[in-house]
């Protein structure tokens, strides 16, 4: 079993609940899997999406942050092209300052995936090419190191050691073992490129002041229930949000499961539809440890980082509730059910 388990929430939206209800349900998520044991909780950027509520990571996991008392808290990731390198160190800075010892700094390399998203942001395509580069400043201006602003600092986060990961977007594996920092790779329905990019990312790691060896963190969605068949709903609506993205261009809140598989679909829709509920880990928590062990395996992960996105949250959270009692976390009740 991988030894530690962490949630990434993207605070998606759901038909008939407004975005500020997404975001206050994500500050509720990171208290449950606090009291469930879990590692950490993180939070991600996405611009100018309409079923996803979290455009504001390092203000978001401020939020989570003050809510909770003992998990870390972080971003899955600030897209670095999008912000000056400063900024981000500031942010990042405030943050530590004000939770000590408890915030992680996950960085990724995507810029806004339209071109009014990105002229909006004021970057184009060519910004991600810049990601190593934008890093090692970002990293300069923690440490005191960085000498493109002579007599500019980055304050109050100079000093502070604050945890870097890098996601293992585009040339992500190769940019975090140069740096000589954490991954985080995803997703696991593609095993073989995903077990690829890691021993990439382990042959060319670097040895750092952030870490003498490499750490993985693998991501993807898990879903526990008393049935394969319950198990298997809980990703009923995100498999309908990712196949109405494919066919119409729009990526929209999450509706029940009951109205997805009551609707009639093309035949694209239905073969995106059932291509986005294939591969994913799930089942009963017998079942999902066996496939636990297999991933643990194959990619010798360190951490395993759970995506899971659904519209009903009760049974999200008894999902977690499960999950937690597979792998044994120390705020999991006994077993109960398969």
């Amino acid at each position: 079993m991988i030894r530690r388990i962490s949630v990434l929430d993207r605070s998606r939206t759901r038909e008939g609940h407004t975005a500020p209800q997404a975001l206050r349900d994500t500050v509720e998520l990171a208290r449950a899997v606090e009291r469930l044991g879990y590692h950490r909780f993180w939070v991600s950027e996405h611009h100018s999406v309409p079923g996803v509520a979290g455009s504001a990571p390092a203000v978001l996991a401020a939020a989570v942050a003050g809510a909770t008392r003992r998990i870390r808290v972080g971003t899955g990731g600030v897209m670095l092209p999008n912000h000056q390198p400063l900024v981000v160190a500031e942010q990042f800075g405030v943050l530590e300052s004000l939770f000590p010892g408890r915030i992680d700094m996950g960085l990724g390399r995507s810029v806004g995936f339209t071109g009014g998203i990105r002229r909006a942001l004021g970057r184009g395509t060519g910004d991600a090419d810049r990601f190593e580069e934008q890093l090692a400043e970002l990293l300069g201006w923690l440490d005191g190191t960085q000498r493109a602003h002579p007599e500019v600092h980055a304050h109050p986060a100079e000093g502070l050691r604050i945890p870097a990961y890098v996601l293992a977007t585009g040339e992500g594996a190769g940019i975090a073992a140069r740096a000589g920092l954490p991954l985080v790779v995803g997703d696991l329905r593609a095993r073989d490129r995903v077990t690829e990019v890691i021993e990439r990312y382990r042959a060319e790691f670097r040895p750092s002041a952030a870490g003498s060896r490499p750490y993985v963190v693998v991501s993807g969605t898990v879903a526990v229930a008393d049935t394969p068949e319950a198990a298997r709903r809980i990703l009923v609506p995100e498999a309908w949000s990712l196949a109405h993205s494919r066919t119409r261009g729009s990526f929209p809140p999450l509706r029940p499961a009951e109205e997805v598989e009551a609707l009639a679909m093309t035949p694209k829709e239905r073969e995106l539809y059932e291509g986005g509920l294939a591969g994913h880990i799930h089942g009963t928590q017998a079942q999902v440890a066996e496939q636990l062990a297999e991933v643990a395996g194959q990619t010798g992960a360190d951490e395993l980082l759970v995506t899971t996105s659904t519209y009903d949250r009760t049974a999200l959270l008894d999902s977690f509730e499960r999950l937690a009692r597979v792998a044994g976390l120390t705020g999991a009740a006994g077993p109960a059910g398969p």
